[in-house]
């Protein structure tokens, strides 16, 4: 099994105001360096090799990055250990301050690539009962084998 991601962000700004500029010039380099990072396995993009421009909620300035990651260590290094993390620290630049958990990793069988719908439904599920096999995050490590055991609630 491999891991899954989901991350999202309300702009500041629509994606093609100057306030997004820089954002915008550098999501295919990120891009690119995820593809070319060890334990990368699929991220969701569109026509033009982003995904800012697919919609899954409501609210048009929320945008979302997917991922498949071999583990949660090849996704932490990513994360934390390349030019990622750099863009990273400038996030309230571009983006709001989120309310709720805005991130969720789950696991998903070899080769599927998950849905934006999918990936929405772990967010939720996280939001409403917080971290669980099913739906988690950085702080709470769980295994493939806790995940195959886990009774959704």
């Amino acid at each position: 099994m491999q891991l899954a991601q989901v991350n999202i962000a309300e702009m500041l700004a629509p994606i093609n105001d100057p306030i997004m500029e820089d954002f915008v010039n550098n999501l295919d380099r990120i891009n690119e360096l995820a593809e070319q990072s060890d334990g990368f396995v699929w991220r969701l993009k569109g026509d033009e090799g982003n995904a800012t421009a697919i919609t899954v909620f409501d609210n048009l300035f929320l945008i979302i990055n997917m991922s498949v990651w071999e583990s949660i260590e090849t996704l932490f290094d990513f994360v934390y250990k390349t030019a990622h993390s750099d863009i990273l620290k400038r996030k309230k630049e571009w983006f709001h301050k989120m309310p709720r958990m805005h991130m969720a990793f789950w696991y998903v069988e070899n080769g599927h690539e998950p849905s934006p719908e999918e990936a929405k439904e772990r967010l939720y599920y996280l939001q409403e009962y917080g971290e669980t096999p099913y739906a988690f995050t950085f702080k709470s490590k769980f295994t493939i084998d806790d995940a195959i055991n886990y009774k959704k609630l």
